[in-house]
């Protein structure tokens, strides 16, 4: 399967994993946002070491197969590779994306972070990116000092051909505004994980997911 194939499955919710110690917590988390309707995970942590990312992600990547859901690394190509991930996620301070495509190859998927920047976005989509992802739209529990996006900027990314990817403290509250603009996907960390038990992991990523059904239908 070509990476055009698999992009065009990123949409809806696309959750991003909390630095969760616990392997066994955050599998159950994930596999009840993945049953709420999340449409792929992005395997995050920051506190980890290379060990206990190895074990993670390769645990993550079996929910993901098993629910057939998109799986992409955080930053490491290599891990993505290791564990036959369908892909990475780069920022601006990580590996390029020339060095990402070499290491996993023409079918994987390589998303970037754009920030606030169309024109980043535009030069890495000829570079051959595979989604483009701008934030943070809202105050951000996880990064708050990230630099901020308006919405004004979705219409011009989406003009770019590749699937277009809002983050930054986003909720089930504020995610239509991002959805009636045009947004592909959105990506949540903190409203989807930031419940002890599975069963709420679930209704919030349902509560996020099904705005986008709601929209796109009209209702």
């Amino acid at each position: 399967m070509r990476s055009d194939s698999l992009r065009s499955r990123l949409r809806g919710l696309y959750a991003v994993t909390p630095d969760e110690p616990d392997t066994a917590a955050l599998a159950r988390k994930v596999d009840a946002a993945l049953a709420g309707g999340a449409r792929a995970i992005q395997y995050r942590n920051k506190a980890a070491d290379a060990a206990l990312r190895a074990a993670q992600a390769r645990e993550i990547v079996r929910i993901a197969r098993g629910r057939h859901a998109l799986c992409i690394v955080n930053d490491d190509a290599a891990l993505a590779r290791e564990v036959l991930a369908d892909g990475v996620h780069i920022g601006e301070d990580d590996a390029d994306l020339a060095s990402a495509r070499a290491t996993l190859g023409a079918r994987a998927i390589i998303g970037v972070s754009c920030y606030d920047d169309v024109e980043r976005a535009r030069r890495l989509v000829a570079q051959g990116a595979d989604y483009i992802a701008f934030g943070s739209f809202f105050s951000s529990r996880v990064k708050p000092g990230a630099r901020r996006a308006d919405v004004s900027l979705i219409a011009a990314a989406k003009g770019l051909g590749v699937p277009v990817v809002a983050i930054g403290g986003i909720t089930a509250a504020n995610a239509p505004s991002l959805v009636a603009a045009g947004v592909d996907a959105v990506a949540v960390i903190s409203d989807v994980f930031g419940h002890a038990e599975a069963d709420a992991v679930a209704r919030a990523a349902a509560a996020i997911a099904d705005c986008f059904e709601r929209i796109h239908d009209g209702t």
